[in-house]
């Protein structure tokens, strides 16, 4: 067994913790630039592009993360595709977010009465034009809460990239705990830092909740 401090502890999960927060960043963006294009099949005008986008929303959100985690880093060099786990950890994640974000957004888009796409037409803005200007900075604002608590889960969710290897807080924990033999010490960090991660975004999604019921 390792003599390990707890500061010796705490300042390892620390370092850790940028690689959780770098891959939710990543994800988060990543995510929501893919989860826009799938937010315009779903809601185009053309039937197959609907369909594909119901169906891709349908596959990521019907499957387990931890699964889809695993095809990306073992079925894609299978492919002939060399991948190391922060990339399959990124794409994952990516796609797995883009699934969500783009239903919470498709629900703000159908919330807007069609008055507002009237409107667009009326002032002879194209379709593109009324997404642009009219439909989407209505839908997202109205969405705010629910993505920040999405986010949330994703940050959450970074947990299960240690499976494939990937070196964030929890598999930095493990070791550190296959070390020192000090689960309660290590762990019960682990929980404290994932706490102060997300607590502050759940309260900012609260008090957006409240701002949009009081209006």
């Amino acid at each position: 067994m390792i003599e390990f401090t707890f500061w010796d502890i705490l300042r390892n999960l620390i370092f850790a913790t940028r690689w959780t927060v770098l891959l939710s960043i990543a994800a988060f963006v990543g995510g929501g630039i893919v989860g826009i294009a799938i937010l315009f099949l779903r809601i185009s005008k053309g039937k197959w592009k609907r369909r594909f986008a119901s169906g891709y929303i349908a596959l990521f959100q019907g499957t387990p993360l931890l699964m889809q985690l695993f095809l990306m880093f073992f079925g894609l060099p299978m492919l002939g595709f060399r991948i190391e786990p922060w990339t399959a950890a990124v794409l994952g994640l990516t796609f797995f977010a883009s699934a969500y974000l783009a239903e919470i957004w498709r629900g703000g888009v159908d919330a807007l009465p069609r008055g507002q796409w009237d409107a667009g037409a009326s002032l002879g803005l194209h379709y593109v034009q009324e997404l642009r200007l009219i439909i989407l900075p209505q839908a997202f604002a109205i969405t705010r809460a629910p993505v920040v608590g999405f986010l949330v889960q994703l940050i959450k969710a970074t947990a299960l990239t240690s499976i494939i290897g990937f070196e964030e807080l929890l598999r930095t924990s493990n070791a550190i705990n296959n070390a020192t033999f000090e689960p309660f010490t290590v762990y019960g960090l682990v929980a404290v830092i994932f706490f102060v991660l997300c607590y502050p975004l759940t309260q900012y999604a609260r008090s957006l909740e409240a701002r949009a019921a009081a209006r």
